[in-house]
């Protein structure tokens, strides 16, 4: 059911974002780049069930593959060594993010034709919203 994720999505909005980063641990020039970043996700299954997730922007392009259930390791974009899991939970794909005792969720869902992510840290909540590119 991924399917529904697949194609390109453009940053619409960004609500609160700064505050998760923060959250986060990230620095204050890491937190101004992410703020400007305005990625494009590009989202693909491939045949054996390997999900890609890639986000462009003119500041940085970082990529993931995973699969659902599998715990694996990941790089972040501000360079945090996470252990990452992806599962698909009533329709929301969801991402937990570990590293030094630390974890975050990433809530990706479809909705009205906009994909909203939910980035959640403690009682930080931020949601970046993409609507699907023509």
């Amino acid at each position: 059911m991924v399917e529904q994720f697949v194609g390109k999505w453009t940053l619409v909005s960004s609500d609160n974002f700064d505050e998760y980063m923060k959250a986060v641990g990230m620095s204050f020039a890491t937190r101004q780049m992410g703020n400007l970043a305005k990625p494009n996700l590009i989202i693909s299954v491939a045949d054996d069930g390997v999900v890609s997730i890639k986000a462009e922007s003119t500041l940085k392009t970082t990529a993931i593959q995973f699969k659902l259930n599998e715990e694996f390791d990941e790089t972040t974009a501000d360079g945090r060594n996470a252990k990452s899991i992806f599962t698909l939970e009533n329709g929301k794909l969801m991402q937990k993010q570990s590293w030094e005792g630390k974890t975050t969720t990433l809530e990706r869902e479809v909705q009205d034709g906009k994909l909203t992510a939910k980035c959640i840290m403690d009682d930080v909540v931020a949601v970046r919203t993409y609507e699907k590119a023509a």
